[in-house]
């Protein structure tokens, strides 16, 4: 059992400055994470098994240790005044020996329903948000009949790890139904077959809850994909005033459903029927809210340090429309010529050691008083081509 600390008391008054926060992982997000926890006034501890990771480059100290390490994490619990973790394929059974809930204010839960896309479409469906069809499967008879439920074009996907398109089977032609039984074959366990949704634009909102019951929500961001893996996140979504409001509801409740601690990514498609469908849950920062640093008066991680520490949470203005673009490794050379030439774009580079083709190396941020320009400036620099 790990051991923890006794005097953690939090949950009533709020940790104060100069205490430690744990955080399990330590890729951009935690990096992120651990600069804002320094501007509030506290020490940050990473455990991560890459001695060069992003976040390590930042924080106080980092355990290099793989993330599964019962003694790694015992020692991270007892170092830490709280602990959070930066990605949802943390380790749940370790986690769930943390039996005092003020260590880990986010719980596991929140990670047991978001890290099974099964039981995440299980609990949107509960409480009774639209999602798109979806069904169990488990084996070729299985997926069988859900194709005869759902049809084609759908997509079956593992219901834990995978993410930007990696662990998933488009189901388009006869033999992507070869691929997708192979697919089932090599998990050899539970998948979900997802129907797609006819939809005009996909769309994320940031909301975050503390132990308070205090709840603030992000702006609308359009979010851009290429090959499953964000492109660039347009802010405020080019919406109506309508859908606006109805998306920041209907995160706002999602949050009260999972009696949520911190800060979660709420994916959803803006359906042809108008209709909100929501998509994925993220029970961390997501790609789509880095523009929150230089556009909104907090960011997303300042805001996700806020909630766990139960900090007050202040309402969140968007100061200026923004536009973000991710950096991938096929990006990264062309991107950094980019830096003599556009003096007021935002740059951030994840320090990432290793250089390839579709890993996340960074991004950049750009405040507009004209979205449709920006956007045709960032195309017109071929970069991204």
């Amino acid at each position: 059992m790990i051991r923890l600390k006794k005097a953690v008391i939090y949950l009533v008054e709020f940790l104060r400055q100069g205490k430690t926060i744990g955080i399990i992982g330590g890729g951009q997000l935690g990096q992120m994470l651990a600069l804002a926890a320094k501007e509030m006034g506290f020490k940050t501890l990473i455990l991560d098994p890459d001695a060069t990771c992003p976040a390590g480059q930042v924080a106080d100290q980092q355990l290099v240790f793989a993330y599964d390490d019962r003694l790694a994490l015992e020692r991270l619990a007892t170092e830490a005044d709280v602990l959070t973790y930066e990605f949802e394929n943390v380790d749940l059974a370790a986690l769930e020996e943390l039996t005092d809930p003020k260590l880990l204010p986010q719980g596991t839960e929140l990670l047991k329903i978001t890290k099974n896309r099964l039981a995440e479409k299980t609990f949107l469906k509960e409480h009774g948000l639209k999602t798109a069809p979806f069904a169990k499967v488990t084996n070729k008879a299985e997926l069988a009949q859900a194709l005869k439920v759902i049809g084609t074009p759908s997509i079956l996907k593992t219901c834990e790890g995978g993410y930007d398109g990696k662990a998933q089977q488009n189901i388009l032609t006869p033999a992507d139904i070869l691929l997708a039984e192979e697919l089932l074959t090599l998990t050899q366990g539970t998948c979900i077959l997802e129907g797609f949704v006819d939809f005009k634009l996909e769309c994320s909102v940031m909301v975050a809850r503390n132990a308070a019951g205090e709840i603030t929500v992000f702006p609308v961001s359009e979010n851009i994909h290429r090959d499953h893996i964000l492109h660039e996140s347009i802010v405020p979504a080019r919406i109506s005033e309508s859908l606006t409001d109805k998306a920041q509801a209907l995160a706002k409740q999602i949050a009260q459903g999972l009696e949520l601690k911190g800060i979660l990514g709420v994916e959803m498609f803006i359906g042809q029927d108008e209709e909100i469908y929501i998509n994925e849950l993220a029970p961390r920062p997501h790609n789509s809210g880095h523009y929150s640093i230089e556009a909104c008066n907090f960011s997303q991680f300042d805001i996700h340090d806020r909630a766990i520490l139960n900090w007050p949470l202040p309402q969140i203005e968007l100061l200026k429309p923004a536009v973000m673009v991710n950096v991938l490794g096929q990006h990264h050379a062309k991107s950094q010529e980019l830096i003599q030439a556009k003096p007021n774009w935002h740059f951030h580079d994840y320090g990432k050691q290793e250089v390839r083709t579709g890993r996340k190396m960074g991004h950049i941020t750009i405040l507009t008083d004209d979205l449709t320009k920006t956007l045709a400036e960032i195309a017109e620099t071929t970069v991204w081509d």
